[in-house]
């Protein structure tokens, strides 16, 4: 049975800048990549030491997830089994593979080695929040917002999931976006109707 799904919040980290349900939230211009991670974790007061582990993929992925569910989720509303995670990129997890290989030319590194799978950043997510809902990460030459729409109200028409953060969760050397929306059946203050138009508009406008 179809039902009509709901947008209930965003967040694009890109270009320095974060970016919740629209509106910028941080930017710090002057750091690189891996500092900017570190300084808007800090800036969002999170408390997580194993985040410092983790490769830039899942870093990445991380951060803008608990950005998007700060303020804007109910956890208890739900079962473990409901929540569920459903990404893309273009370059799967390419960044960390290069970082890998570089390190085999002298002495291989574990640390590295355990996320050279792009699914690892949803593990991460499920690990921080106990989700244990269906999961998937797809690779696509660009943001599908078609295939999203598709796919996971399959998985909320047949009751597979109750609510599902999706999206983008793309970075290759200098080069970085996030771009996930939380998506559930229920409508809240501020939600807008879960289509790829809606996806689309969310996604170009925080991403120029």
């Amino acid at each position: 049975m179809e039902t009509e799904n709901y947008i209930t919040a965003s967040c694009v980290i890109s270009n320095h800048i974060v970016f919740k349900n629209g509106l910028p939230v941080f930017e710090e211009n002057k750091a690189d990549q891996s500092e900017f991670l570190i300084a808007a974790y800090r800036n969002f007061g999170l408390q997580y030491p194993k985040f410092f582990k983790m490769d830039n993929l899942s870093k990445l992925g991380w951060l803008a997830n608990e950005i998007l569910l700060q303020d804007s989720f109910d956890k208890e509303k739900y079962r473990p089994e409901e929540v569920g995670i459903v990404l893309s990129n273009a370059n799967s997890s390419l960044d960390t593979d290069i970082r890998y290989y570089e390190t085999t030319k002298t002495m291989a590194s574990p640390a590295l080695f355990v996320y050279t799978l792009p699914n690892i950043v949803i593990g991460e997510m499920s690990i921080r929040h106990g989700f244990k809902g269906e999961n998937a990460f797809f690779i696509s030459e660009g943001f599908d917002a078609a295939f999203i729409e598709q796919y996971v109200n399959n998985l909320f028409n047949n009751n597979i999931l109750q609510c599902c953060i999706c999206g983008w969760v793309e970075i290759l050397e200098n080069n970085y976006n996030a771009t996930l929306f939380l998506t559930e059946k229920d409508k809240s203050v501020n939600s807008v109707n879960f289509t790829k138009e809606n996806l689309n508009k969310i996604y170009q406008l925080q991403n120029g």
